[in-house]
């Protein structure tokens, strides 16, 4: 534990924002995993939706600066690839 205050100030400030980072990462993660899901089970109108809610999730992610924005374009891409190649079959 911190003895300085300037330290303590640091750790609180670090624990807030951890907590609010931490809703924005596991919403767009776990919309992620439910499109993969979706894919997997052959229900691709419900995972195009969910893509599409996945999308918003890393977008919001990365203007949040939770994740960088080259992180989110490249998760977006990777998923989309996912879905379009799971269409075509």
């Amino acid at each position: 534990m911190p003895i300085i205050r300037s330290a303590e100030k640091r750790m609180r400030q670090d624990r807030k924002r951890r907590e609010r980072n931490r809703v924005y990462h596991t919403r767009a993660r776990t919309f992620v995993k439910r499109t993969r899901r979706l894919i997997a089970e052959d229900k691709l109108e419900q995972a195009a939706e969910m893509a599409r809610q996945a999308c918003q999730a890393l977008d919001r992610a990365a203007s949040k600066g939770v994740i960088h924005k080259n992180n989110a374009a490249r998760r977006k891409s990777r998923l989309m690839k996912h879905l379009n190649k799971a269409k075509a079959a």
